[in-house]
């Protein structure tokens, strides 16, 4: 006879108290805790310090540049965005938006990850291991998502440092971050923030063009939505915990919020064979920004273009364990390799047919490149009718 109690995981930890309590405060909160996803966003983004408001005199200087920096990037582009105006905001204030922002994306991956606790047969053990992941799955997608966005705000310049379209295509520049990064590479701050804002203005223009932005955006729900629940993670990392410390509830938390615990396992077939199809997306995506941005930039900032080019890019590939989740998780790649690649296809573009292959990026509704036309893309400019 099985010593497994019956009925709901809670009932299975009525004679562990710190379980009991953790299966009861978990159920019914549905497929992600948002109040974790936002303690963990804050948390991450100001480190738990007191943040200052946005420093005055440099949310005036910004907003003044963005004006010369819209006028240029609408000259390069042929799109007029005189009249977004961006604005300028705290660490923790971008960690809010953005959770909100890829509240979607975050929704359809705790769908994709829900666990099927269908299949466990009479093995007790078993059922209470599916019964264990599904209690802890809403808790733990908010604590890895929240965790991400957190790391994100602590560098972010603006909302196109991931080239992933929102629903709101609003401007939001993060200040500190802006000055810190200029400050610790010894670079003018008012060039700076040019780049920046030229890159947002540009990352605008290129994630709402019709054929670009659209397809990116349904890539990367469709990978975010192909997860599929690995059932033995949970009760493999709970079976490994060392409980006889001080604080067991933290060891928990630790343990739940490694991304590893939600990644390690669960990559689909399906998620393979678009792995292609989604690079060259990503790829095309950022060259096209990164031509545009090293197009204006020269014209705004001179010489000082390159360099900042440059220690923005070693700042992108240098990517931490956190990044890599990120990239993981939404299958953005954005490695040397990858925005190599997508400078390249570019600039092929360009040397084979001048602006009339820009405008055709930002214009066309097949405008995404297939994994074959950004290595040769003769391919794509045949296909479009540009050859």
């Amino acid at each position: 006879m099985s010593d497994t109690p019956a009925g709901p995981p809670d009932d299975w930890f009525s004679g562990m108290p710190l379980f009991g309590d953790m299966a009861r405060a978990m159920r019914g909160q549905g497929p992600i805790n948002w109040d974790a996803a936002r303690q963990f966003a804050q948390l991450g983004a100001t480190g738990g310090e007191s943040e200052p408001n946005v420093d005055p005199a440099a949310r005036a200087a910004i907003l003044d540049l963005a004006r010369i920096a819209a006028l240029h990037v609408g000259d390069v582009t042929g799109t007029d965005v005189s009249d977004i105006e961006p604005s300028c905001v705290t660490r923790s204030a971008w960690a809010t938006a953005t959770l909100e922002a890829y509240r979607p994306l975050f929704t359809d991956l705790a769908t994709s990850l829900a666990a099927d606790t269908s299949d466990t047969g009479d093995d007790p053990m078993a059922q209470m291991m599916a019964g264990i992941t599904q209690m802890m799955a809403p808790a733990m997608l908010g604590m890895a998502v929240g965790s991400m966005v957190g790391h994100l705000a602590q560098g972010a310049f603006g909302v196109h440092d991931l080239p992933i379209p929102r629903a709101r295509a609003v401007l939001e520049l993060v200040p500190a971050n802006v000055d810190g990064f200029a400050t610790d590479w010894s670079l003018a701050a008012d060039q700076m923030r040019l780049w920046v804002l030229a890159h947002e203005y540009a990352g605008h223009v290129v994630l709402t063009a019709p054929g670009l932005g659209p397809a990116l955006a349904d890539m990367v729900r469709t990978h975010v939505g192909a997860f599929r629940p690995d059932p033995d993670a949970v009760g493999q990392r709970l079976a490994s915990l060392d409980m006889s410390g001080d604080d067991p509830f933290t060891a928990i938390q630790q343990a739940l919020g490694d991304p590893e615990v939600l990644l390690g396992a669960v990559r689909s077939p399906a998620q393979l064979e678009m792995e292609p199809r989604l690079d060259a997306a990503v790829a095309a995506v950022v060259g096209l920004t990164d031509w545009l941005v090293d197009a204006v930039a020269v014209r705004l900032v001179g010489g000082e273009a390159l360099t900042i080019a440059e220690a923005v890019r070693r700042r992108r590939i240098e990517a931490s364990p956190a990044d890599v989740f990120v990239h993981r998780l939404l299958g953005i790649r954005l490695d040397d390799e990858q925005v190599r690649r997508g400078k390249q296809f570019v600039q092929g573009l360009v040397d084979r047919r001048g602006d009339d292959a820009v405008s055709a990026l930002l214009s066309l509704d097949d405008a995404c490149p297939t994994p074959s036309e950004l290595d040769a893309p003769g391919l794509w400019l045949a296909r479009v009718g540009l050859d």
